[in-house]
């Protein structure tokens, strides 16, 4: 490999985190980093004064557009839109290697759902890979003073509805163990101590799976709707802890397929919400062993 691919390869991971954080489809981020590799080539990069600049400000400008272009889409979206998970079992993938991992979470995502591409790019540059706002607002084509309002300002309309639990994640890891045991035997009460009395459950069926519009809220209704599921489905069911997105969380499984994939917000001591990810279209990529 010469130096030209090695500046490209050594900056990938970087390159498809912020594709990722921006867009939340694999698929869209792979092809984000192809679009800015043959860019790559054909561009004179002897002259640049940063590859890692130019490369970043590409790759940016690309998913902007990708994101304007798939917010349109969105709109049309059946029930609740949540990004497709980064799941890892037993092995972390370049991809998944987060810069930041509470930056890239479920949650985290689904909140930036409410910001639009340019503030979207701005926000992420900045709290997620500490680009300083010089350097977003020449990547941008902004002013700084512009970038440092665009920033204040997405910060401002994510701070009431961002998670502010700093839990240890092996206090996470640890819920979440107790969760899984709960749901698996079906204890409904077991599985009702566990959750706040306000817990929220938002599902992404996509329209091709039940999901409950605007989620299920309420810890009984929550434990009702586990309980249910092992009523049903009994040994058909298993529950496998994984790594969802950078955080602990949880694959379901029925008769050897993956159902969903969950994430879980804990303020220490119990769930307060769950992010499931049901749609079949962003499940296709995790493999489970039998």
């Amino acid at each position: 490999m010469d130096s030209h691919d090695a500046t490209f390869h050594a900056l990938r991971p970087r390159l498809f985190g912020i594709a990722y954080r921006m867009l939340g489809v694999r698929a869209d981020a792979e092809d984000v980093v192809q679009d800015a590799w043959l860019r790559w080539n054909a561009a004179d990069t002897a002259a640049l004064q940063s590859a890692e600049a130019w490369l970043v400000t590409v790759a940016t400008r690309l998913a902007i557009d990708r994101l304007r272009a798939a917010r349109l889409e969105r709109e049309s979206y059946v029930g609740e839109w949540l990004p497709e998970p980064i799941v890892e079992l037993d092995e972390r993938t370049p991809e998944s290697i987060a810069e930041r991992a509470d930056e890239l979470s479920l949650a985290f995502l689904h909140l930036l759902e409410r910001l639009g591409p340019e503030e979207r790019a701005a926000y992420l540059l900045r709290q997620a890979f500490d680009y300083d706002y010089g350097e977003i607002a020449a990547m941008l084509e902004k002013s700084e003073a512009a970038i440092r309002q665009a920033v204040h300002r997405a910060t401002e309309r994510l701070r009431l509805e961002r998670p502010r639990f700093d839990v240890p994640r092996e206090t996470h890891e640890q819920l979440l163990r107790r969760f899984v045991a709960a749901a698996s035997s079906g204890d409904r009460g077991a599985i009702r101590a566990l959750l706040a009395d306000n817990v929220s459950a938002i599902g992404d069926g996509g329209g091709k799976v039940p999901s409950v519009p605007g989620g299920m809220h309420g810890a009984d209704r929550v434990a009702n709707l586990f309980w249910a599921h092992h009523l049903r489905l009994g040994e058909r069911i298993e529950y496998r802890l994984a790594t969802v997105n950078g955080t602990p969380g949880f694959l379901r499984i029925i008769d050897g397929q993956v159902e969903s994939a969950q994430a879980i917000v804990t303020d220490g001591e119990r769930i307060v919400r769950f992010y499931a990810v049901r749609n079949p279209d962003k499940l296709a990529r995790i493999v489970v062993a039998p």
